[in-house]
């Protein structure tokens, strides 16, 4: 049976908060570094310029998983990330995460520096006009990822301006089409655990003046897998402060390093979790799935999307946002949407609140509804994530 821990999170922390596109969200983080490291046409909107005077390096650290409402748990393992999270050799601040609030919509955000909606990137899996399910973690070159993604990304940019921009993440992800959405014009270095990412960012914040980008996934993973303050995961959050402490020590006078993730989490109960194959009424109507448990994508037959709007409404009541397409689009959601990109967001959305989720099984693997931790909604928890910088 599934052990659910605690994780330490209040009833506000289960707020709905929308997406700050243009003001402080993840979308604007490589624009206002790119702007402090003199990439033309590139906007400082969330006024790094003083907080980095002087530097002509910058290190971009994502933790996956590391959301503001993680990082007090968090810090009891990890000193150094404490330190830092207090603003104890910097600044620390928040920003938001786009919606939905999960890692691939996240990296490419925050690689393309655009909303989700201009970029295309629109959840975990999406359906493709030929009503594939397309999973975007799993994505090769089909479809093309510049085709599927086309705004140029902030490395891209940075590197046709004459900076040496560098990316750090696992070695099977170079080359995929998650990177290649989000990542592409950075020279790639393998970096398989949280040493060799340390390693991988310090030689190139060495090298020169430039950008650097280090992914770590681990916080993420054993949270899924074991709950957010399992052992597992206070394991995984001293992990990261090892990598803080290296970076942190061996940064060059004109460097920084700034800290930040693509999502936070929470922890489900199982009571908390709704699924299609034990309940008729969220099945009927319904011909394709997508999106995750926590930000359900519902494809309906023609006709049917009233009934399958009552139906899920009826079936989560409080528990969960039924909009449709439109709606979700006009309130803002995933920023501008052209109409290229419209259809890979679901007839029906819904928008899992408190500590619901919408499991479909039969629909999609088996293991996404036997998870602890869940992201992608819009509660604070999932939504507020740290922007910690480090001089």
């Amino acid at each position: 049976m599934t052990v659910v821990p605690e994780d330490g999170l209040h009833a506000d922390a289960l707020r709905i908060v929308p997406p700050a596109y243009g003001t402080g969200s993840l979308a604007d983080l490589l624009p206002s570094v790119s702007a402090v490291l003199g990439v033309p046409g590139a906007a400082d909107v969330l006024g790094l310029t003083e907080r980095l005077d002087g530097v002509d390096r910058v290190g971009v650290l994502l933790v996956d998983g590391l959301g503001a409402y993680q990082l007090p748990l968090a810090s009891k393992h990890a000193p150094v990330l404490a330190d830092l999270a207090a603003g104890g050799r910097g600044h620390a601040g928040t920003l938001t995460a786009g919606f939905p609030s999960t890692t691939p919509v996240s990296l490419v955000t925050l690689g393309a520096g655009v909303p989700p909606g201009v970029h295309g990137i629109l959840g975990f899996t999406v359906r493709r006009p030929d009503g594939g399910i397309l999973t975007h973690i799993a994505w090769d070159d089909d479809p093309d990822p510049r085709d599927w993604q086309p705004a140029p990304t902030r490395l891209e940019t940075a590197a046709a301006a004459g900076l040496a921009v560098t990316v750090v993440s696992r070695s099977a992800f170079e080359g995929s089409g998650l990177s290649l959405a989000a990542n592409r014009g950075g020279r790639y270095v393998g970096a398989d655990d949280g040493d060799a990412v340390a390693t991988g960012m310090i030689e190139a914040l060495r090298r020169g003046p430039g950008l650097v980008y280090g992914y770590h996934p681990d916080l993420d993973h054993f949270g899924h897998e074991d709950g957010v303050d399992s052992p597992t995961w206070q394991a995984a959050a001293a992990g990261v402060d090892v990598i803080l402490d290296r970076i942190v020590h061996a940064l060059p006078p004109t460097a920084a390093l700034l800290v930040i993730a693509d999502h936070g989490q929470l922890n489900v109960p199982l009571s908390g979790r709704y699924d299609m194959a034990d309940i008729p009424a969220l099945r009927e109507g319904v011909v394709a799935v997508a999106g995750e448990p926590r930000v359900r994508y519902l494809y309906a037959s023609p006709g049917a999307l009233p009934d399958v709007l009552d139906n899920w409404r009826g079936v989560f009541g409080a528990g969960a946002r039924v909009m449709t397409r439109d709606e979700a689009i006009d309130g803002g959601w995933f920023g501008p949407v052209p109409p290229a990109h419209a259809g890979r967001i679901g007839d029906v959305v819904v928008l899992c609140q408190g500590r619901a989720v919408a499991v479909a099984s039969g629909w999609e693997p088996a293991k996404a509804g036997q998870l602890v931790a869940y992201h992608g909604s819009a509660t604070a928890a999932e939504m507020t994530i740290p922007l910690i910088v480090a001089r």
